[in-house]
């Protein structure tokens, strides 16, 4: 039995190996690029990494209301459209709402629909009543100045409208971008983790002007891993 350390409890391994697995997870190595380098079994690499996600989905989820100016958008990730099948997105995709915080960070949620009660809860939850929402043109997002938003803009997407000044949504579908790029690499990922990668996208995102490896283990230091 190794150590104990402060990083992760009932570990068996030592303090060093968990600081060098998260300096190459902050890499964006692959596991089996971690083993090698570690010399740790491929299992183990595996499991730590999970936890760490696990930590970073806690982080991400523990994060402050929305307020100031504030973009809301949803995505689809996952399989292609499938043919004859219509409607807001594609059968078959994992649907994914996104606030941005203009200058700010963007928050992410697994959601089952992109029905107006579904995506004003998560707003009403994540949002200060005083920002200014921007949103297409879909009508899940109707009704928001009547539940207390007072400034609410749109741009028509279906009538190619995506800037009108300051209004538009980019600042959101520029994290869409940086997230299906980089969520390609995997080849598929499993529904059961997907939650877990598109939340160290976020992270990843929200803090990429930030020394990655030291917040995180300041993040472990608080929480260590199971």
């Amino acid at each position: 039995m190794t150590k104990k350390n402060r990083y992760a409890n009932r570990a068996r391994i030592s303090t060093w190996q968990v600081r060098q697995l998260v300096r190459y997870f902050v890499l964006d190595l692959t596991a089996s690029q971690m083993a090698l380098l570690t010399g740790l079994n491929r299992n183990t690499i595996n499991r730590y990494v999970r936890a760490l996600r696990e930590r970073i989905a806690e982080f991400c989820e523990a994060q402050s209301p929305f307020g100031g100016e504030v973009e809301v958008d949803e995505s689809y990730f996952g399989a292609r459209r499938i043919k004859g099948k219509r409607g807001r997105g594609a059968y078959g995709k994992t649907i994914v709402f996104g606030i941005f915080q203009r200058n700010g960070q963007v928050y992410t949620e697994l959601v089952p629909d992109c029905r107006k009660p579904t995506l004003q809860a998560i707003i009403r939850g994540k949002v200060a009543l005083d920002s200014v929402i921007y949103s297409d043109g879909w009508r899940g997002y109707n009704g928001l100045v009547d539940v207390g938003y007072g400034k609410h803009l749109r741009v028509d997407h279906g009538k190619d409208e995506f800037v009108r000044g300051r209004v538009h949504v980019n600042g959101i579908e520029g994290f869409w971008g940086f997230a299906k790029t980089r969520l390609l690499r995997f080849r598929g990922i499993h529904k059961g983790t997907f939650y877990l990668h598109l939340k160290e996208c976020e992270f990843r995102f929200n803090h990429r002007g930030q020394n990655l490896y030291h917040l995180l283990l300041k993040v472990l230091r608080k929480h260590p891993l199971n």
